[in-house]
């Protein structure tokens, strides 16, 4: 049965969730707690999202890279991106996300690998991607050369909200958000050309 939290404890686990810079767990909770006093995390976390849904509140707690964080709710995507790309945010390239979805899917995924997939170089974009903290070096593969292997990082799944790669769309569901992003697409440039 779940442990009912203080509205304080509410107020100090939201408190936490806004000023983490990653994702909240129960270990870093535990630190801000003397002893054994520390709330439950799921309990406090289930707690605030019942009362985040009562509300109608933009935002939910959302389960990532071992811990929560919170997140807006999806159907505000097209407004924030907005603000993104309008305040000049660099997206990835194409080639960028493409080389991120064979290490996330294949993962750990050598150079040659990746490049066999795409069909094209991509020594600058895997750079791209370890500056950028998406991608990481895993080791080394067994076999001729012992070349590097990539995998993702942590910052990977917070940028993309997946708790692990397991929470990677299936095929199916890629087909259908490609094709729900086209109908958001379609809506954002028509509110476009009617401003």
């Amino acid at each position: 049965m779940a442990k009912k939290v203080t509205t304080e404890e509410l107020q100090i686990i939201e408190a936490l969730l806004l000023a983490s810079g990653d994702v909240l767990t129960q270990s870093k909770l535990n630190v801000c707690f003397d002893g054994d006093s520390a709330p439950p995390l799921v309990d406090g976390v289930q707690q605030l999202q019942k009362e985040y849904k009562k509300t109608g509140r933009a935002f939910s707690i959302e389960k990532a890279a071992g811990g929560y964080r919170l997140s807006t709710l999806p159907q505000f995507a097209p407004w924030i991106r907005r603000m993104l790309t309008r305040a000049g945010k660099t997206p990835l390239s194409q080639a960028a996300l493409e080389s991120l979805a064979v290490i996330a899917y294949k993962g750990p995924a050598t150079r040659a690998e990746i490049e066999s997939i795409r069909g094209v170089g991509c020594a600058g974009v895997i750079k791209t991607l370890l500056d950028k903290k998406l991608v990481r070096i895993s080791g080394r593969a067994k076999g001729p050369g012992r070349p590097l292997l990539y995998a993702v990082t942590d910052a990977f799944l917070l940028s993309f909200g997946l708790n692990s790669t397991a929470d990677l769309p299936k095929l199916k569901e890629i087909s259908e958000l490609m094709a729900e992003e086209s109908k958001l697409d379609d809506v954002e440039s028509a509110g476009d050309a009617a401003d």
